[in-house]
């Protein structure tokens, strides 16, 4: 059985939540590293944005088929180039640690809310901070304090519970797990005494454990090798 083929970019977020979400849905993919600045034709053939992560996948889950020339895919064939929605697909397919909360009527409307604050609002306010703190300007105390509009209300909730949902892991956990990594490693020396100990007791628990490690694994690139690597079992 041919396998779904996933395009990434090691360090970007928005690809490190796709590979969490196959990792933990126990599935697997065959990866096609690439790089902003050399993206491959075939990935911007079947997903013109030209964004990470992209992947190919079967109705049927039997076969992969690849564009023609023209850049169409066969019948049968789709693409699914948002993380979110390819942590979805994964974990719809095997959710064994239950993280879309089946049971608890409500929870998983809770988490796409949650994640789309963070995709629609922390995400850009990041991408300020992160270029303030860069190019030492003067907005970065007024850029970080935007982020910490969210980053506060995570506080909140891990106040009350371990995760962000409960006392156990879902997918609002590590789908915004990249992000809180991001911000936090804008400015460490801030970030190390700023008052969100249950955050980084959070973060820190998520970071040291195989299965990120086996998430940010780094591969040769597609268009040095045209060579896939598994990602997750058979």
């Amino acid at each position: 059985m041919a396998l779904p083929i996933l395009y990434s970019l090691q360090h970007c977020p928005y690809a490190m939540r796709a590979r969490l979400g196959i990792l933990l849905a126990r599935q697997s993919v065959l990866i096609r590293a690439v790089v902003t600045k050399n993206k491959p034709k075939e990935m911007l053939e079947i997903s013109p944005k030209g964004t990470v992560p992209v992947l190919i996948i079967a109705h049927d889950e039997t076969n992969i088929e690849m564009p023609n020339s023209k850049g169409e895919l066969a019948e049968g064939s789709v693409i699914i180039d948002e993380s979110l929605d390819i942590m979805l697909w994964a974990l719809k397919l095997n959710d064994p640690q239950d993280l879309l909360y089946a049971k608890k009527e409500g929870a998983l409307e809770e988490m796409l809310s949650l994640i789309k604050t963070n995709d629609k609002q922390f995400k850009p306010n990041l991408e300020v901070y992160k270029l303030a703190k860069r190019f030492h300007k003067d907005s970065e105390v007024k850029d970080r304090e935007l982020c910490e509009m969210f980053v506060a209300g995570l506080e909140v909730r891990l106040e009350e519970h371990d995760y962000l949902m409960g006392d156990r892991a879902s997918l609002a956990d590590y789908a915004l797990l990249p992000f809180v990594r991001q911000f936090a490693r804008v400015d460490r020396k801030w970030y190390l005494q700023s008052p969100y100990p249950r955050l980084r007791n959070w973060l820190d628990r998520h970071l040291h454990v195989p299965l990120f490690t086996k998430a940010m694994a780094k591969y040769p690139l597609w268009l040095d090798s045209h060579e896939a690597f598994l990602l997750g079992k058979n």
